[in-house]
């Protein structure tokens, strides 16, 4: 355990019962055992060293030229591209298109999407089978230019989810449900006027159906519009004992468009052609890309999608590798705060100072929580610059998200690690003992964590831990959020959590008042 607590004997008279004289007995006794303010440090010292540590131990992918310089390949995240709202974005499609100035639209039939996944998940190298990844794309789009990450809308059907517009690769609003064949085709269309999009649906070209219209502010007067195909990368988790990996194997999709029809100031000729970023895509011929026939066969590979915490990218939080080193001390802390006075009886000094022992816990509770919250943002905004800045200079990618929400992850922790310490000061009232005290609060909060992180259990449960138990509070450092159009292993390991941020820090808060009612009714019961 830290420190001993010294010997000390309150100043306050009976008739100085108040909540700030309270307050400011137990901060004296705090700040003068040494063992206290030695473990408040070193909280705070381990947290960073372990995050710099961790991040001068590893290489990230752009070593030798900044997280700015060119990959091996196309196919390096070195520089993922950022979209409209400053998330980092998967930009990667094949697109046959033209210009369209001012308003107008487009409308055309999809008779077909097909594709082919790795047919042997082991063995990459296999020959491909005829398959559809769920997510695969193809359909009718609006983007500014053909520069990776500018805006754009799409109207498109899916490999398994039906008709879908698409905005700006974070929004998406669902269409018709069903699959597209020679036999069920499905009309698209996609209309602008002015920074309004509206894309529609139909399933026999004479009714249609309004799946959404959005909004593109600043949109030029002169766009690029025609058919795209994409199809994401088939992702393989393997779990075991310790933690699970990652692989992704290259798709390709390809869709088959007719019937186009055009209202508005296009150019008179053949369309473009354009592999954004695809890393496999391309067209069949030159004669099916010039759709003299009124038929266009095109390929492409890719996504159009937000990026998500993952092996491409690592999140912000990651610097924070170390708050789990300072969160034990600051339990021992918490816990020894009370413990302490009982071991050495300088608890019935206190409470004969103050009759009212709700009072005294409630002061040792404010204390202790105000000095881990300072502690903790001090430590967790220092690692987080400087961790997040080794990282970005040994080449690692970190995937970019706003102000709002760095600020978030930084006092969230903060505040973690404070309402942890209210909880083991607590759990120290009501067993008296530090080191079962102790025990029970790194059992109660860090081995649920580890027990998700490392796959010892299996999901379902795993999952259920971390809502109900308060490791459900470490929620509160998912930077990247969940979502529901990109297929992704959401789990604990790659940076997801069952519960949003502020739900999950509320579960341990419930549990802490929870605690803390039970040690104010034992405390006023039980003899010091």
């Amino acid at each position: 355990m830290i420190g001993t607590a010294a010997s000390y004997r309150s100043s306050m008279s009976s008739d100085r019962d108040g909540f700030v004289w309270l307050l400011r007995s137990e901060w004296t006794k705090f700040r003068t055992v040494r063992g206290w303010m030695v473990g408040i440090a070193a909280a705070a010292l381990v947290t960073v060293l372990i995050g710099l540590v961790a991040a001068a131990g590893s290489d990230g992918p752009c070593v030798g030229g900044g997280a700015g310089s060119a990959g091996p390949d196309e196919s390096s995240p070195c520089q993922p591209p950022v979209g409209p709202g400053g998330e980092a974005v998967h930009d990667g499609f094949h697109f046959v298109h033209q210009p369209l100035a001012g308003d107008g639209s487009i409308v055309v039939r999809v008779t077909s999407l097909t594709g082919v996944i790795p047919s042997d998940d082991e063995d990459p190298a296999a020959a491909p089978q005829p398959g559809v990844e769920e997510w695969a794309k193809a359909g009718l789009m609006i983007k500014d230019g053909v520069t990776q990450g500018s805006a754009y809308a799409a109207i498109m059907v899916t490999g398994d989810h039906g008709v879908r517009m698409q905005h700006n690769f974070t929004h998406d609003l669902a269409g018709r449900p069903g699959a597209v064949s020679a036999s069920s085709p499905r009309w698209l269309r996609l209309a602008r006027a002015g920074d309004e999009i509206t894309g529609d649906e139909s399933v026999d070209g004479e009714n249609w159906t309004t799946v959404g219209t959005v909004h593109l502010a600043g949109l030029p007067s002169t766009v690029e519009v025609g058919m795209f195909v994409a199809s994401p990368d088939h992702e393989v988790t393997t779990q075991s004992l310790g933690g699970s990996s990652t692989d992704s194997f290259t798709t390709v999709a390809t869709a088959t468009f007719d019937d186009v029809g055009q209202e508005g100031q296009w150019p008179r000729g053949a369309w473009t052609g354009d592999d954004v970023r695809g890393r496999t895509g391309g067209l069949a011929s030159d004669e099916e890309h010039d759709g003299s026939d009124g038929t266009f066969t095109v390929s492409g590979s890719g996504d159009i999608a937000p990026q998500v915490a993952g092996p491409e990218g690592n999140t912000v939080e990651q610097s924070l590798v170390g708050v789990f080193a300072g969160l034990i001390v600051l339990i021992v802390v918490g816990t020894v705060f009370i413990t302490a006075e009982y071991r050495r009886g300088m608890i019935r000094t206190t409470l004969a100072a103050s009759p009212q022992r709700g009072r005294v816990l409630a002061a040792k509770a404010t204390v202790v929580g105000s000095v881990t919250f300072v502690t903790g943002l001090v430590a967790t905004a220092s690692a987080f610059a400087l961790v997040g800045r080794m990282r970005r200079e040994k080449g690692d990618v970190v995937l970019p998200v706003t102000a709002l929400t760095e600020l978030r992850v930084v006092v969230g922790t903060a505040a973690l690690l404070a309402v942890a310490a209210i909880f083991a000061l607590t759990l120290g009232a009501v067993v008296r003992r530090s080191a079962a005290a102790v025990t029970t609060a790194i059992v109660l909060i860090v081995l649920p964590y580890i027990l998700a992180v490392a796959s010892v259990l299996p999901s379902g449960p795993a999952q259920w831990l971390l809502r109900v138990t308060p490791a459900a509070a470490f929620a509160i450092q998912q930077s990247i959020p969940e979502y529901s159009q990109v297929g992704h292993d959401y789990t604990p390991l790659s940076g997801y959590y069952p519960l949003a941020p502020w739900a999950g820090f509320a579960v341990l808060c419930a549990w802490t008042v929870l605690a803390l009612g039970v040690a104010t009714i034992l405390l006023r019961r039980r003899d010091a």
